[in-house]
């Protein structure tokens, strides 16, 4: 029998694992909600063709492709001319739609565009929906990156506002501030990025250009310039882009540089009227621009956001941007619209690097009733009813064992108070309230058990 196990990039999560994500999950839900944003939930499949062209040719190759399920069911002679057919699409990329339809989500983006466009009788314009789900990527798994994960979205459409940024932009701090963590937020412009095609000379490889750029902190400057190289640019864009990596570039700097380029020009505006924005709501904001900047997906059209953890050496724990015609690949165009995501797995590793969780005793059962005596397990569940009804968590251990193994079964789910039911109890109705955490205990009433467990939780 083999070993089992779980794919790679894939994980179990333990319960207090659970009570921890969701201490992030909740308080980035409650800063959604308070900024006007509604929940929306869409399937973990979807059509190929919803997702595929939408992240670019790197992007598309992480797609998770789902084969057909009716596979399975054909006859042996089909399964022969299928299995020929299958052997062909694995070496195309799965792209036969005889053996693949659908495909995992790689993001909540994309999918919300669908959303929007198959529902936009029934929505009120602009739509700001917040979205809390897995998504799947065919990555290698390493730190902070892997296969199944969580995003956090929230994303307003219907709206080319550039206060919907400056919106965006204060959650992202005000969540941070509620984790207790020190970060960066990084800004740029995708317009500013194709006036810079425009000021090397290269505006037919303005994708190639940002993807290179895009990963300048894994390959650095020469790494860039490299696959630069190898994507055709001349020698004199080459010297441009170094000079404008190694520099360091400033939206001042660029309204030179860029002075010939409007779309490059209108970038900054945008730029700057966000920046000015916030000087006035949150003037303490952590935001800087950061012209390398690029985000490698392909649908962003303006500004563009990182969130980088300044304690912690890991990617990435948030980003996002504006994007101007999404909903258009669906058959709604002119939609405008700006969403920005927190990495939930990332942002727990952050904060249990850095031991910042709360301490979460509170979430697990707070009072275990134990039983000496067979014939006392009904009157303990009776007992546990009216600790319940005061909303405290609370077990009754199910057989009359030996004491020791239920107190150490308390102490394993890190259960803060007892109740020993024995026979004296149960004759006197006064029954010992024992706190597991100072090992202080004294006979006590049912009543003045359950008010003795509320005033000191």
């Amino acid at each position: 029998m083999s070993k089992p196990s779980v794919p790679s990039g894939m994980r179990d999560f333990s319960p207090e694992q659970v009570i921890r994500r969701n201490y992030i999950l909740n308080i980035i839900e409650d800063v959604f909600q308070k900024y006007g944003f509604m929940p929306l939930q869409t399937p973990s499949m979807e059509n190929i063709e919803t997702l595929t062209g939408k992240y670019g040719d790197e992007g598309d190759q992480l797609i998770y492709k789902v084969l057909n399920s009716r596979l399975h069911e054909a006859k042996d002679d089909k399964k022969i001319a299928m299995r020929a057919d299958f052997e062909k699409a694995i070496q195309s990329n799965f792209n036969s739609r005889n053996l693949v339809e659908k495909a995992m989500r790689y993001d909540l983006t994309v999918p919300f565009a669908r959303y929007v466009v198959m529902h936009r009788n029934d929505i009120t314009f602009p739509f700001k929906r917040y979205q809390m789900q897995p998504v799947w990527r065919a990555d290698r798994p390493q730190k902070g990156r892997f296969r199944e994960f969580w995003q956090c979205d929230a994303d307003v459409v219907g709206s080319d506002s550039l206060l919907n940024e400056v919106d965006l932009i204060c959650i992202y701090a005000e969540v941070f501030e509620k984790l207790k963590l020190d970060i960066t937020i990084k800004m740029n412009n995708r317009k500013i990025l194709y006036g810079l095609s425009e000021y090397i000379g290269e505006t037919e490889k303005q994708i190639e250009l940002t993807v290179a750029i895009d990963k300048l902190d894994k390959i650095g400057v020469d790494g860039v310039l490299k696959e630069l190289t190898e994507k055709g640019f001349n020698t004199t864009a080459l010297k441009k882009v170094k000079h404008l990596l190694e520099d360091k570039i400033t939206l001042e700097n660029l309204k030179v540089v860029l002075k010939d380029s409007e779309k490059g020009r209108h970038g900054i505006d945008e730029m700057e009227s966000i920046l000015t924005s916030l000087k006035m709501v949150k003037p303490n904001i952590n935001i800087v621009f950061d012209v390398t900047l690029a985000r490698g997906l392909n649908y962003y059209t303006g500004a563009i956001l990182e969130v980088a953890a300044n304690e912690v050496q890991i990617g990435s724990i948030g980003g996002g941007g504006r994007y101007d015609d999404l909903t258009g690949i669906f058959g709604l165009p002119g939609v405008s619209g700006v969403g920005v995501s927190f990495g939930l797995d990332r942002i727990y590793e952050v904060i249990e690097e850095l031991k910042r969780f709360p301490q979460t005793t509170n979430y697990f059962t707070e009072v275990l009733i134990c039983c000496m005596e067979a014939s006392s397990l009904n009157f303990a569940m009776q007992m546990a009813s009216k600790f319940r009804d005061q909303n405290i968590k609370t077990e009754v251990y199910p057989t009359a064992a030996k004491l020791k193994k239920q107190l150490d079964y308390a102490n394993d789910k890190k259960i803060s108070y007892a109740i020993i039911i024995g026979e004296e109890e149960m004759k006197t109705q006064l029954f010992t309230l024992k706190n597991l955490v100072t090992g202080e205990q004294s006979k006590v009433s049912v009543e003045a058990a359950i008010e003795g467990v509320k005033r000191k939780s």
